[in-house]
């Protein structure tokens, strides 16, 4: 399918029309959703109006907007007026939002056609895409294997070619992970970089979870700058361009204590090698790195604490205190420090963000999964220190494909950088995924 640029450049020269292209879409949906699950709110007869209020805009002289005319879908998890916004619960199956979320607004104004929105496993809080409202998300390269999630519905829709954009939330890995496992873009922004009002549990106005953060994903890397810019992205710096050589490169193969599936390790120390035969500067370990384990302790405290609004933990134990919740934010804060200090040195570290390619289909709850890793069988809930890697210093991150497993699979890693350098942790993306395609 074309592009979300290539469709809005179409429109603006009359080459075709946001009608058509709305009604393209709702055809591959049709066609091909019944078995993938992805697009479960539709909302196919007000897209087709939206549509035809921008080509009417357009042939008064007016083609303004990057999305002019793109159909697209967006998580269910953010409101848009007159849908359904229930996150899986069956209890607010009957809630329907009274405005759109700011990035949903965003996007309109940008141009774009909603169709609907995508499916999400409930809460929000699981690495696959099921619940009781929506029913399953299948993974469109395998549909015995799961999409990842939260916005697994979202990289599913994006990977079966129904639309060429989207837009979801990361929390655990939310974005990187199911772009990873469909083989698309994906970006996790710096935290609090984008406004996400509009992305809040069903029924509350909240002001949004710790830690959390909503951003694009996309099938074309062209298009996940594009949608970033648009969600307020280009209120960041860009770095100046340069060369696949010019880059230092910081490899984190694999995680301590965190297995990785060799295929995908392979690809990492692959990307590594072209790095350097471009050229760049390429580490495979520093003495700057933060202490990892004890990150990750405190990434999997606050993220508990966080989804759980500060109620005890699930398993039993005490809820954590004011003074506790303190403590992390102290830890958090030299956590960023200490990765501030590793980019003196770096501009982006290359990571796995899951220790395995998309996993077969399993209900079991995420605290009690395990993984199947080149035949070795491991706790899942140990990966989810990969993900917590960027989230807990409040970093961004790209997940982009850098190569396929033996099943014919997608290897999607992260590309991490500093602080509010979102666009240098793409266009190291960037560079890593040209450099594995030739």
């Amino acid at each position: 399918m074309k592009t979300a640029l290539a469709i809005a450049a179409a429109i603006r020269a009359g080459e075709t029309t946001a009608l058509a292209e709305c009604e393209a879409a709702i055809a591959r949906i049709e066609a091909g959703d019944s078995a993938i699950n992805a697009v479960v709110v539709r909302d196919f007869d007000r897209a087709r109006d939206q549509a035809r209020a921008v080509d009417a805009r357009a042939a008064a002289g007016d083609t303004n907007g990057v999305l002019l005319g793109v159909p697209m879908t967006v998580k269910e998890s953010f409101d848009v007026a007159g849908l359904v916004s229930c996150w899986g619960f069956e209890d607010h199956a009957d809630f329907v939002a009274a405005t759109d979320a700011v990035a949903v607004q965003r996007l309109k104004a940008a141009g774009a056609v909603i169709l609907g929105k995508t499916n999400v496993p409930v809460a929000l809080a699981d690495l696959q895409t099921n619940n009781p409202v929506y029913g399953r998300t299948r993974n469109p390269w395998k549909l015995d294997r799961v999409p990842g999630g939260s916005s697994g519905g979202a990289a599913a829709a994006l990977a079966a070619g129904y639309v060429p954009i989207e837009i979801g939330s990361d929390i655990g890995g939310s974005i990187r992970i199911p772009a990873a496992f469909c083989g698309v873009w994906g970006h996790k922004p710096t935290y609090n970089a984008l406004l996400s009002f509009g992305h809040n549990f069903p029924r509350t106005e909240g002001c949004g979870v710790a830690l959390n953060v909503i951003g694009p994903l996309a099938r074309d890397a062209d298009d996940l700058e594009a949608l970033f810019g648009v969600m307020g992205g280009d209120a960041l710096a860009r770095p100046a361009p340069r060369a696949p050589g010019a880059w230092r490169i910081l490899l984190v193969d694999p995680h301590p204590h965190v297995p990785v599936q060799a295929a995908i390790r392979e690809a990492i120390e692959a990307t590594g090698k072209a790095f350097e035969a471009a050229g760049a500067k390429v580490d495979r370990g520093s003495d700057l790195l933060p202490d990892l384990a004890l990150q990750t302790a405190h990434y999997i405290r606050m993220l508990l604490t966080a989804m759980a609004r500060g109620a005890p933990p699930p398993g039993g134990g005490p809820a954590t205190t004011l003074g506790d919740w303190y403590g992390l934010i102290d830890a958090q804060a030299k956590c960023r420090r200490d990765w501030g200090r590793l980019f003196g040195d770096y501009d982006a570290v290359i990571a796995p963000i899951w220790g395995t390619t998309a996993y077969p289909h399993d209900d079991t709850p995420l605290g009690q999964r395990m993984l199947m890793i080149d035949g070795n069988a491991t706790p899942a809930g140990m990966q989810m220190a990969l993900p917590g890697l960027a989230t807990f210093p409040m970093l961004p991150a790209t997940s982009v494909r850098i190569g396929t497993d033996p099943d014919g699979l997608p290897i999607g890693v992260q590309v991490i950088a500093d602080y509010n350098r979102d666009w240098t942790a793409i266009a190291v993306a960037r560079v890593a995924h040209e450099l594995m395609r030739s």
